[in-house]
C-alpha cells in the first residue's frame, strides 16, 4: 500500500510540475533578471537546504529560515492575486478598443469614397472646358500640314520645269540645289502615289534624273576623249566640278559607273605598256610597273585633282584598281615563267612590291577597298598588304628551297671548322661560336618569312628549323665529343706470358721478362686528357644554350605564325636531342673520374687488411681518390661555371656511381682473421709489397694472431675520410666554400652510411649467434640474404658456420621465410653471383671504367702463380742464373703489384 501511495505521489508531483521551453525561459530571464536560486530553470531543492545547512550546527537558526521562506511564500501570493485581479478586466478592455477600431475604419471608408466621387466630377469639368481647344489645335495642324503640302507640290510643278530648262543648258551649278530639294519633295508624295497628277510628277522626276545621268556621262566621256581638245563645245573644269556634284546627288549607280569608265581609261596606258609579252613586264623591271603609277598619280593630282570631290577617292580607287590588274598580271606572267625564277629574283619582286604596299598604306586610309577587293585576296581590310604580293605566296617553296640548301652548307661549313676544334684558353670558355650563328640565321630567316607570309611557308620554315637542329646537333656537337680509347689488353697478354712461364721453364729469362711487361703496362686504364675534359664541357655549355634558345624559338614562331599552324609548332623532339647530349656528357665526365678512382679501389682489394697491427693515417688508396678528385673536378667546375645546375647533376651521378663501386669493393675484402692463416700466397705477397704504405712492425705475425679487426677500424677511418672528402666534392679545390645541395648531402650520406655500417657489422663477434644476428639487424635493417652471405664470407666465416648464421638469419626475419632454403654451398655460389653481377654490371659501364673487376681477379691469379713461379725460379737459380738477377726480378714483380 505505501508503494502505490508513493508512486501516486510521485505522479502528482510530475503533474504539479512546470516546464516551460528555452525560449520562454530565455524571455523571462531577459524580463525579470533575478540571482536568487529559487529562480533558476535547474534549481535543485537538495543543493539548496544543503547549501542552507551545510553541518549541524547551522540547524539551529532552521526556525528563521522557515519564517523567511513563509514571508516570501506569502509575498508570492499576494503578487499573483494582483496579476490575477488585472487581468479580469483586460478582455473587456480589449472588446471596448476593437469596437472603436472598426468605428474608425468605416469612416474612413466614407470618406475615400466622398474623394473619389468628387474627383471624377472635377474631371469632367475640365474636359467640358478643354473640348473647345483641343478642336481648335487639330484644326491648326491640319491646315499647317495642308499648306506645306502645297508649297511642296509647287515646288514640284515649278521646280521640273526649272530642271528641264536648267539641264538643257548644263548649268549644273544651278542644278544641284533644285535637284536636291526636289527629290526630297518627290520622295515626300510617295505616300499619295495613287493620285493620277503626283504619278505624272514622280515620273517627270524619274525621267529628269535619268537624264541628267546619261547627259553628265556624255559630257565625262566627250571631256577626257583624244578628240574633245579641238571640241568647241568642250565643257570647262568647273563645269565638270559640277557635274560631279550633281552625280553624287543622283542614284549611285551614275557616280559607279563614272569612276569604271574613268579609272579604267587612266589605266589603259598602263595595261598596254606593261602587256606580259613585253620585256618590261618581268620580274626584274617590277619597280618600273610602281614608277609609272606614282608619276601618273601626281599627274592626274596635279590636273584634275580639285575636279572630283574628296569623298570619291578616285586616286584611291585608280591605285586599288592598279593593284588589282597588276597581281592577276603578274600571276599570270609568273605562272607561265616558273622555271626563269630564281631566288633572288623572287625576293627581289617581293620586297618591291611590300616597300610599295606599305607606301600605299601611308598615303590613303583605304576606304574604297572594302568595295573593291575581295576578303581572299586581302586579308586585312583597309590595310594594302598582299594586295600585289599575294600573287607570289604559292612560289615561296623557290623560298624555303634556297633556305634549305643555305642551311645545308652552313651545317656542312660548322662541321669542317669543327674538325679542330680549338676550346679557348680562359677558365670559363663559353659556347662555341657557331651556335651564336646558327641561331642569327634562324632569326633573319624568320624575320624574312614574316614580311612574306606568316602561313604554309612560315610552317614549312619551321620544318627547316627541326631539320638542321638535329643536323646541327649530330655533325657538329656529338661528332665533336671525345670518345674513350678502347681498353688496353692487359689481362691476355698476361695470360700469354703466363703460359710462357709455366710451360716453358726452359727460357725462364724471357718468361719473366715479359711478365715484367706486361704488369708494367697494367692499370693504364684510357683517360680523357683535360684538353677532353674542357672540350666535352664546351660542348655541354653550347648544347645548354642551344637548348634554351630553341625553347624562346618555338616560343617567337607561336607568336608569328598563322593561328591554324600553331599547335602543330613543335620543338620537344629537337630540345630531347640538346638534352640527351647534355646527359651523355655528363656521363662521360663521370666515366671518366669513376675510371680513375677504380684503380684506387683495385689497389684497396691488394692490401692484407687482416695483417695491419696498428691504425695509423688514411690509407694510400684514400690519398690516391683525392689526388684523382682534386685534379678533375676543378677543371669540371670551372668550365662549367655559367652551369650550375648540370655540375650539380655531374656530382650527383658519379657519388651515385662511386658509392656502390666502393660498397662491392668492401664485400671482397678480408680484413678480419679467425685465428688461423687462411691468407692465399697472392695475400701474402701483397701483404709484403704493400708494407711500406703500413706502419712498420705489421708483418704476417698480426695476421696470424686470432680476432685481429684493425684492418675493420683502419677500412672504418678510411671510410671516414672518403665521405668527408665526397661531401666537399662541389667545392673541392675552389677557394670559394659553397654548402652542397641538400639532396647531394642526402645521397652522399645515405651511401657512405651503409659502407660504415657494414664494416661496423664485420668488426661484431659471431659468438653468440643470436646476439650478431640481433645487432646486425639494428645496423642493416633492410639488408638480405645475399648481403648476409657477403659479410660472412668478409669475416671469414667456414661454410657450415656460414649456414648455421644463415638459418638463424631467416628464424629472426619472417619475411624472409617465403625464399628457398639454401645450402653453404648454394650460399658460396650465390655470393659469388653477387660479385659476378656486380663486375657484369661494371662491365657495362663505358670502357673507361669496365672488365676491371675481373681484371684484378685474373691479376691475383697470375699473382699466386708467379709466386709458385718464383719458387721454382729459385731452386733452379744456381744452374740458370746467378742469385742478383732473381732479387731484381722478384723486387720488379713485388713493386709493381700495389699499383
Amino acid at each position: 500500500m505505501n508503494l502505490v501511495e508513493q508512486e501516486h505521489d510521485a505522479k502528482k508531483d510530475h503533474i504539479n510540475e512546470i516546464v516551460l521551453s528555452e525560449d520562454v525561459q530565455r524571455a523571462i530571464e531577459q524580463v525579470l533578471q533575478s540571482s536568487d536560486p529559487l529562480d533558476q530553470p535547474d534549481f535543485n531543492p537538495t543543493d539548496y537546504i544543503n547549501q542552507l545547512f551545510p553541518n549541524e550546527q547551522s540547524l539551529s537558526n532552521i526556525d528563521e529560515v522557515i519564517a523567511k521562506m513563509e514571508c516570501d511564500i506569502s509575498l508570492i501570493d499576494d503578487n499573483i492575486r494582483s496579476v490575477v485581479r488585472g487581468q479580469v478586466n483586460t478582455g473587456e478592455n480589449g472588446r471596448v478598443a476593437l469596437k472603436e477600431a472598426q468605428q474608425s475604419l468605416t469612416q474612413l471608408f466614407s470618406l475615400i469614397t466622398d474623394i473619389k466621387s468628387r474627383a471624377e466630377k472635377t474631371e469632367d469639368a475640365v474636359k467640358e472646358i478643354t473640348r473647345d481647344i483641343k478642336q481648335l489645335d487639330s484644326a491648326k495642324n491640319n491646315l499647317t500640314y495642308a499648306i506645306t503640302t502645297l508649297n511642296h507640290l509647287h515646288m514640284l510643278v515649278g521646280g521640273v520645269e526649272n530642271l528641264k530648262r536648267l539641264s538643257e543648258r548644263r548649268q549644273y551649278g544651278e542644278v544641284l540645289n533644285p535637284l536636291q530639294a526636289i527629290i526630297e519633295v518627290n520622295q515626300h508624295f510617295q505616300q499619295y502615289s495613287e493620285i493620277a497628277q503626283i504619278q505624272t510628277l514622280s515620273a517627270q522626276v524619274q525621267q529628269i534624273q535619268s537624264e541628267l545621268a546619261t547627259q553628265i556621262t556624255d559630257d565625262f566621256k566627250n571631256f577626257f576623249s583624244p578628240t574633245s581638245h579641238s571640241n568647241a563645245n568642250r565643257m570647262t573644269l568647273t563645269q565638270l566640278k559640277d557635274a560631279c556634284q550633281v552625280a553624287s546627288v543622283l542614284d549611285k549607280p551614275v557616280k559607279k559607273n563614272i569612276l569604271k569608265w574613268f579609272i579604267n581609261l587612266q589605266l589603259q596606258e598602263y595595261v598596254q605598256l606593261f602587256h606580259e609579252n613585253q620585256d618590261i613586264a618581268w620580274l626584274d623591271k617590277i619597280d618600273k610597273r610602281y614608277a609609272w603609277v606614282k608619276r601618273h598619280l601626281l599627274d592626274f593630282e596635279e590636273k584634275y585633282g580639285t575636279v572630283f570631290p574628296p569623298d570619291w577617292e578616285v586616286s584611291e580607287r585608280i591605285t586599288v584598281q592598279f593593284c588589282t590588274i597588276t597581281r592577276e598580271e603578274l600571276a599570270k606572267i609568273v605562272a607561265r615563267r616558273r622555271t626563269e625564277i630564281d631566288v633572288k629574283l623572287l625576293l627581289f619582286a617581293i620586297q618591291k612590291t611590300a616597300n610599295f604596299e606599305q607606301l600605299l598604306d601611308k598615303r590613303f586610309n583605304g576606304t574604297t577597298l572594302v568595295e573593291a577587293t575581295s576578303e581572299e585576296v586581302r586579308p586585312e581590310r583597309g590595310s594594302f598588304s598582299s594586295l600585289i604580293g599575294s600573287c607570289f605566296k604559292p612560289y615561296l617553296d623557290i623560298y624555303t628551297d634556297s633556305i634549305d640548301r643555305e642551311l645545308t652548307a652552313l651545317i656542312e661549313q660548322f662541321a669542317q671548322a669543327n674538325q679542330q676544334m680549338v676550346v679557348p684558353k680562359e677558365i670559363n670558355p663559353g659556347i662555341l661560336p657557331n651556335c651564336a650563328d646558327l641561331f642569327v640565321f634562324y632569326k633573319k630567316c624568320m624575320v624574312q618569312c614574316m614580311q612574306l607570309s606568316n602561313e604554309k611557308p612560315m610552317y614549312d620554315l619551321v620544318l627547316l628549323f627541326k631539320k638542321y637542329l638535329r643536323e646541327y646537333a649530330a655533325k657538329v656537337l656529338e661528332a665533336r665529343i671525345p670518345k674513350p680509347q678502347p681498353p688496353n689488353t692487359t689481362t691476355s697478354s698476361i695470360s700469354s706470358s703466363m703460359s710462357l712461364l709455366t710451360k716453358d721453364f726452359q727460357n725462364l729469362s724471357t718468361a719473366a721478362g715479359q711478365v715484367i711487361h706486361n704488369f708494367l703496362k697494367e692499370g693504364e686504364t684510357p683517360r680523357f686528357s683535360s684538353e677532353d675534359m674542357r672540350k666535352i664541357c664546351y660542348i655541354l655549355a653550347t648544347a645548354e644554350y642551344c637548348l634554351e634558345t630553341v625553347q624562346q624559338l618555338e616560343d617567337k614562331l607561336k607568336e608569328k605564325i598563322d593561328k591554324q599552324y600553331v599547335a602543330k609548332v613543335d620543338l620537344s623532339d629537337e630540345k630531347d636531342v640538346y638534352h640527351r647530349i647534355i646527359s651523355n656528357c655528363i656521363q662521360l665526365l663521370v666515366h671518366d673520374l669513376d675510371a680513375a678512382c677504380e684503380q684506387s679501389l683495385l689497389l684497396m682489394t691488394k692490401i692484407a687488411w687482416h695483417s695491419i697491427s696498428n691504425v695509423g693515417d688514411q690509407s694510400g688508396f684514400v690519398n690516391q681518390i683525392i689526388t684523382n678528385l682534386k685534379q678533375t673536378v676543378p677543371v669540371i667546375r670551372d668550365n662549367l661555371a655559367n652551369s650550375r645546375k648540370y655540375y650539380t647533376q655531374f656530382c650527383h651521378k658519379f657519388v651515385n656511381s662511386f658509392i656502390p663501386k666502393y660498397i662491392n669493393t668492401l664485400y671482397r675484402l678480408r680484413p678480419t682473421s679467425s685465428g688461423s692463416s687462411s691468407a692465399s700466397g697472392t695475400a701474402a705477397l701483397v701483404a709484403s709489397a704493400s708494407s711500406s704504405s703500413l706502419s712498420e712492425g705489421g708483418a704476417s705475425g698480426g695476421a696470424a694472431s686470432g680476432g685481429n679487426i684493425l684492418g675493420c677500424e683502419q677500412l672504418l677511418l678510411d671510410t671516414h675520410s672518403l665521405k668527408t672528402v665526397l661531401m666537399d666534392l662541389p667545392s673541392i679545390g675552389s677557394q670559394v666554400q659553397r654548402k652542397p645541395p641538400a639532396s647531394y648531402t642526402k645521397v652522399v650520406v645515405k651511401g657512405m652510411a651503409k659502407a660504415e655500417m657494414i664494416i661496423k657489422v664485420v668488426m661484431q663477434p659471431i659468438h653468440p649467434a643470436s646476439l650478431y644476428i640481433e645487432q646486425y639487424l639494428k645496423l642493416m635493417p633492410e639488408s638480405s640474404v645475399v648481403e648476409f652471405h657477403k659479410i660472412l664470407e668478409m669475416k671469414n666465416v667456414r661454410k657450415i658456420e656460414q649456414q648455421q648464421l644463415v638459418e638463424a638469419y631467416k628464424r629472426a626475419c619472417p619475411q624472409l621465410q617465403q625464399q628457398p632454403p639454401t645450402s653453404s654451398a648454394t650460399a658460396g655460389s650465390q655470393a659469388v653471383g653477387a660479385e659476378s653481377g656486380n663486375s657484369t654490371q661494371q662491365s657495362n659501364e663505358p670502357p673507361t671504367s669496365g672488365g676491371n673487376s675481373t681484371q684484378s681477379q685474373q691479376i691475383a691469379a697470375a699473382a699466386a702463380a708467379i709466386s709458385g713461379a718464383g719458387s721454382s725460379i729459385m731452386a733452379l737459380g744456381d744452374s740458370l742464373m746467378d742469385k742478383g738477377r732473381i732479387k731484381k726480378i722478384e723486387n720488379l714483380i713485388k713493386n709493381r703489384l700495389p699499383n
